[in-house]
């Protein structure tokens, strides 16, 4: 059925008159004519007494259903031109490549859930890129990770202007990840202090920074045997798995990754946390973003 034949003769019904509905619609005469005539061969009976101008039977039931559709449509079309005329928010999050699981994905899945018009972008970056990109605009929100002791702030470079760095929800324990036919890897816990002169792999991108391990224990050590310049996470847990040295992950990450074994570690006590960095004005989706982070 339709639509524009059904405006006509719900029109043509209102004003009584073919010709006063074809001033009000913009047609001629004998356009609302052959609009009714359409409409009647589509449905197969008389809606119309033309003489004086009355619905049938068939007419006023159609009447009937006719007011709710058409203001149903009207509003189908006023809702699509506003959606159409309203740009689509857009939100681009960074985060370091330890910052990405487990928290980000299921807080960009429900993102999309609740504005799924949302142009979204998510760039795996170096922690430094991500502070710097989100204080210059170019990111809506950063995650950086790194190590600290559980009531302790990350140790971020100053970076101007970000006004907005809080703790993401859970922090993750840390592990020693070692090859599975190492000799620690049936140990249930290990000092990090009885590590300092095992083999490393320095990963300062794709795991935690040896430096890191140095400044959050105060105490020397932790000399790479070999460095991966690099931000894939898989890669360096493959080299750990190798046997190329060690590092140390959150648990989580060790725990997923074939042939590693995540020893925890007791002394000292430290954990893997990520921050939420923005640098002001968040509203719509990238504060309902912020928010499911934190």
């Amino acid at each position: 059925m339709d639509p524009h034949l059904l405006r006509t003769f719900v029109t043509v019904v209102r004003r009584g008159s073919f010709s006063a509905a074809a001033r009000e619609l913009g047609y001629t005469q004998s356009a609302v004519s052959q609009h009714i005539a359409s409409l009647e061969a589509d449905l197969g009976t008389v809606l119309l007494f033309r003489r004086p101008v009355a619905p049938s039977e068939a007419g006023a039931r159609l009447l009937e259903h006719a007011g709710p559709l058409l203001i149903r449509l009207d509003a189908a079309r006023a809702d699509i031109t506003r959606m159409a005329a309203t740009p689509n928010a857009a939100v681009a999050v960074g985060a370091s490549p330890l910052a990405v699981k487990p928290r980000l994905p299921a807080a960009l899945a429900e993102l999309r859930r609740q504005h799924p018009r949302t142009e979204l972008t998510l760039r795996v970056l170096s922690r430094q890129a991500v502070l710097d990109e989100v204080s210059t605009g170019a990111l809506t929100l950063g995650l950086v990770d790194g190590i600290a002791a559980p009531s302790d702030p990350l140790r971020l470079p100053e970076v101007a202007p970000l006004t907005g760095v809080v703790r993401a929800a859970g922090d993750d324990e840390l592990v020693a990840a070692v090859p599975a036919d190492h000799p620690l890897a049936g140990r249930t816990s290990v000092r990090l202090p009885d590590l300092a002169d095992a083999r490393w792999i320095d990963a300062p991108e794709a795991g935690l920074p040896l430096a890191q391990l140095r400044a959050n224990a105060e105490f020397g050590g932790f000399r790479p045997a070999l460095a991966y310049d690099g931000t894939d996470v898989a890669t360096l847990a493959a080299l750990v798995a190798g046997g190329h040295g060690l590092a140390v992950l959150p648990r989580p990450v060790a725990e997923a990754a074939p042939g590693v074994i995540g020893v925890p570690i007791a002394e000292p006590r430290l954990v893997h946390c990520v921050e939420v960095v923005h640098a002001g004005g968040l509203d719509g989706p990238a504060a309902g973003l912020f928010k499911a982070l934190t």
